[in-house]
C-alpha cells in the first residue's frame, strides 16, 4: 500500500512539474529541423511557420537544415535531439513514410516521434512539354503512350520520390509503358521537361505554375481528390477518368519521442494557432500548397494509412531504392 501512494505521489510530481514547465515554455531559442536543402518547398515552409511561432512565443525559432539520403538524414538527426521541446521536425511523406519501405533507415517514426499535426498538403500537377507531346488531356496522353509504348519517359526527384510514386501509379492504371528517369530533385526534372528531354512529370505546383501560365508547359490534370482552389481550372485524374489516381505530398510536425505531455500539449495548440492565421494560409498558398491543422491522433493515422498505400504501389510496381 505504501508503494502504491508513494507511486502514485512521484506521478503526480512528475505531471505537476510538467505542467509549470510548459507554463513557461519556451523559455530559451527552439530548433526546427527541415530534411531537405534551403530554398525547397519544405524549407521555405519551415520558415514560414518559425517566423510565426517566434512571434507568438517570444522566442527565435532556428532553422536547420539536414538534407541527405531523400530527407532520411534529418529524421535521424531528429530523431536524436533531447525530448524536451526544444526541437522539432517538419517531415513529409517520403522520410516518413516511403523512405522505411524502399531501405533500411536509422530511424522509426512510430517509436522515435510524436506526432503533432498536419501544416500542409499539396497534389501534383501533371504537366507535358507541348512542342514534344500533343495530348492535351489524361485521355489523350494515355492513347498517346498506348500508341508508343516505351517511348515516353516520365522525370520524377528520384526513387521513392512522390512524382515517381504517382508516375508508377499512373502507369499501373492506366496500362502503359512509360519508363521512368530519375533526377537529384524534382526541379532538375522539370527543367529537363522544359528542355524536352523528358515527356512527363508529376510536379508540385510551385516549379511549373509559371510555366504553365507562360504556355511552356501543359496541365493536364492534378492528383489531388478534388480540384486545387490554387489551379482551380485543372481538372482532377478523378473527373478525367482514372479514379484511382489520387496523390498528395503532404507535411506534418513531429516531436522527438518522450517529450512531456503537457509540453506536446502547448506547442500543438500554439501551432494550431499559427497555422489557421490567414497571414499563414496566404503564403502556404503562394508556395502552392494549402495550410491544414489535424489533431495529433489524425497526424498518425494518416501516417499509418499512407505507409500501407504505398507499400502495396511499391510491391506492386517493384520500385527499389537508390
Amino acid at each position: 500500500m505504501r508503494t502504491s501512494r508513494a507511486l502514485f505521489m512521484l506521478l503526480a510530481a512528475v505531471l505537476l512539474a510538467g505542467t509549470a514547465f510548459a507554463q513557461t515554455y519556451p523559455s530559451k531559442p527552439v530548433k526546427l529541423v527541415v530534411t531537405y536543402p534551403p530554398a525547397g518547398s519544405s524549407d521555405l515552409m519551415a520558415r514560414i511557420v518559425a517566423q510565426k511561432l517566434s512571434e507568438l512565443w517570444g522566442q527565435a525559432v532556428i532553422v536547420e537544415n539536414k538534407p541527405g539520403a531523400a530527407g532520411s538524414i534529418g529524421m535521424e538527426y531528429a530523431a536524436h535531439q533531447a525530448p524536451d521541446g526544444y526541437s522539432f521536425v517538419i517531415g513529409n511523406l517520403g522520410p516518413a513514410a516511403v523512405n522505411p519501405l524502399l531501405s533500411k533507415v536509422p530511424y522509426d517514426v512510430e517509436r522515435d516521434f510524436i506526432p503533432v499535426s498536419l501544416i500542409a498538403t499539396g497534389p501534383n500537377i501533371l504537366v507535358v512539354n507541348p512542342e514534344k507531346t500533343p495530348a492535351k488531356s489524361l485521355g489523350e496522353l494515355v492513347i498517346y503512350a498506348r500508341a508508343n509504348p516505351g517511348k515516353l519517359n516520365f522525370g520524377s526527384g528520384g526513387p521513392g520520390s512522390v512524382a515517381q510514386l504517382t508516375g508508377e501509379m499512373f502507369k499501373n492504371l492506366a496500362h502503359i509503358d512509360i519508363v521512368h528517369v530519375a533526377y537529384k530533385g524534382g526541379i532538375l526534372s522539370v527543367q529537363d521537361l522544359l528542355a524536352g528531354n523528358v515527356q512527363i512529370v508529376f510536379s508540385d505546383a510551385l516549379p511549373v505554375m509559371q510555366h504553365i501560365r507562360a504556355g511552356k508547359l501543359r496541365a493536364l490534370a492534378v492528383t489531388s481528390p478534388e480540384r486545387s482552389p490554387l489551379a482551380p481550372d485543372i481538372p482532377t485524374c478523378v473527373e478525367s477518368g482514372m479514379p484511382g489516381l489520387v496523390a498528395v505530398n503532404w507535411w506534418g510536425v513531429f516531436l522527438p519521442a518522450g517529450t512531456p505531455k503537457p509540453i506536446a500539449d502547448k506547442f500543438h495548440a500554439d501551432l494550431i494557432k499559427v497555422m489557421q492565421s490567414a497571414d499563414v494560409k496566404e503564403k502556404f498558398a503562394n508556395l502552392g500548397v494549402d495550410a491544414v491543422t489535424s489533431t495529433p491522433a489524425e497526424l498518425g493515422a494518416y501516417l499509418k494509412s499512407e505507409t500501407v498505400k504505398y507499400a502495396k504501389l511499391i510491391k506492386e510496381a517493384g520500385i527499389k531504392g537508390e
